[in-house]
């Protein structure tokens, strides 16, 4: 099943578009910790970037909304005061007058989060508030992490991304609305996955301990380097807490493996296949080519899963090829960091093209001029 938002709605913020010399935060938080990048609206790249390495806090009421901002402000106003010593007299003066805004005007945040869509009902309630009173901030969106990744990859065109690590999910848009596919986690999905292709590489390498059909003694012989004899390791995995990241773990060991083992290479292939049927369920029907990108559509690729390389990526493109022929495969141009970025500056300016959505991508009702229709969102087939 994929999932589609209402239509998007492209009015500009009260009080009209920044000038190019005010600044725009981008923040990634996920489960290594929260990164910050400061930018300028008329300036590409980050001119810095932070780390806070704590992972923001989940507890029953979902992501903790003060968690995050203890961490993000210290580190917004760090990267401003070194931006500040950075530029010349000259140079302040110059943006400020560019637009008629101050040079320390941060005009626009978006925040991309894990859990934004599930756990995120506090951010959205409390922090549009809170970083109007702390940075003087009036538009902020709140991204899912995987809407922040495909910004990051396939920027503001229609397309699909696949953004692949631990666990496994594509996204994407016509610019109309939102359709996903995975993202389910190991238990339930992820299929093709880091943690996907660890686990069948284990149940692999048990077979051949067990001596059943289907074993790999090759992965058997990882299974022992990497986590000692094999009887052992149901004591070692199931206690643990971060079980995911643990059978990931052994994903590379199968890339390994592929080139001279044929059931870790029938792995591999299978994983390509759960992979690029999430793609094609996502992916924009073809039309006529627009000259911005239309036309057969992009399959953008970001994640560490696809840094196993050509035992992966060519079944893969195999995959694409056969189930949506004429799209153009692609390595992301930018990661979640970069699309938080690129969508506070879309933000600023009045020209965020990517679908609102109460939980994939929240941008507040009062930071749009004219009336909305009230929004739906419902379960469905992506059309086409």
């Amino acid at each position: 099943m994929t999932h589609a938002a209402p239509a998007a709605t492209h009015a500009v913020p009260a009080g009209g578009p920044a000038g190019s010399g005010a600044y725009v935060l981008g923040v990634d938080s996920g489960g290594s910790g929260l990164r910050v990048a400061l930018g300028r609206v008329g300036e590409p790249g980050p001119l810095a970037t932070t780390v806070c390495a704590e992972p923001v806090r989940t507890g029953p009421g979902g992501i903790d909304a003060g968690h995050l901002l203890d961490q993000l402000l210290p580190a917004a106003r760090e990267l401003l005061e070194r931006a500040s010593a950075a530029a010349s007299a000259e140079t302040r003066s110059d943006a400020a007058r560019a637009g008629g805004t101050s040079a320390y005007e941060v005009a626009a945040v978006a925040i991309g989060a894990a859990g934004m869509a599930t756990l995120g009902d506090r951010l959205r309630a409390e922090l549009p508030g809170a970083l109007a009173d702390a940075l003087g901030v009036r538009r902020v969106a709140l991204a899912a992490d995987a809407v922040t990744a495909y910004a990051g990859a396939v920027g503001q065109r229609p397309g699909a991304v696949v953004a692949g690590g631990t666990g496994m999910i594509a996204l994407g848009t016509d610019l109309k609305e939102w359709h996903r596919a995975d993202g389910w986690g190991h238990l339930l999905g992820d299929s093709g996955g880091g943690a996907w292709i660890g686990r069948a590489g284990l149940d692999a390498a048990m077979r051949a301990h067990d001596g059943r059909r289907g074993g790999s003694a090759a992965l058997l012989d990882r299974l022992r380097a990497v986590f000692g004899a094999a009887e052992t390791l149901p004591g070692l995995l199931y206690p643990r807490s971060d079980r995911p990241a643990v059978l990931a773990s052994f994903a590379p060991e199968v890339a390994a493996c592929a080139g001279a083992d044929p059931v870790a290479a029938g792995i591999l292939r299978q994983a390509a296949s759960h992979v690029a049927e999430a793609a094609a369920a996502v992916c924009p029907a073809p039309t006529e080519p627009d000259g911005e990108g239309g036309g057969t559509g992009e399959v953008a690729l970001t994640g560490g899963l696809f840094r196993m390389g050509e035992p992966l990526i060519a079944p893969l493109r195999e995959e694409l090829a056969r189930l949506l022929p004429g799209a153009r495969v692609t390595t992301a141009t930018g990661d979640p960091l970069t699309g938080a970025l690129r969508i506070a500056r879309a933000l600023a300016t009045g020209d965020l093209r990517l679908p609102r959505h109460p939980t994939m991508l929240f941008v507040p009702p009062e930071q749009e001029t004219g009336q909305r229709g009230r929004t739906a969102v419902h379960d469905g087939q992506r059309p086409g």
